[in-house]
């Protein structure tokens, strides 16, 4: 195995699914700008995720549609016949 090839700056992170406001705090050494206070009273850096376990289809059981540009409607108009 090659040596030092991973990261080193690793610390806990929070994220947080905006759909349904669920969080959860983990290792992580992924750069964010934004930080939150945890439930521990410290304050740890913010990561803002569209979907995740708590609110994807696969793991809720509940067919949801999440369309948070408009991408949908984007690509109908874009490839309409007319």
């Amino acid at each position: 195995m090659k040596a030092d090839i991973h990261p080193k700056n690793y610390r806990l992170v929070v994220f947080k699914d905006m759909s349904n406001d669920y969080s959860f705090l983990t290792k992580s050494c992924i750069d964010t700008k934004e930080s939150v206070k945890w439930t521990d009273g410290k304050e740890y850096p913010l990561v803002k995720l569209e979907i995740s376990h708590t609110s994807h289809p696969f793991f809720t059981g509940k067919m949801k549609l999440v369309d948070t540009a408009g991408r949908i409607d984007k690509f109908r108009s874009r490839y309409q016949k007319k």
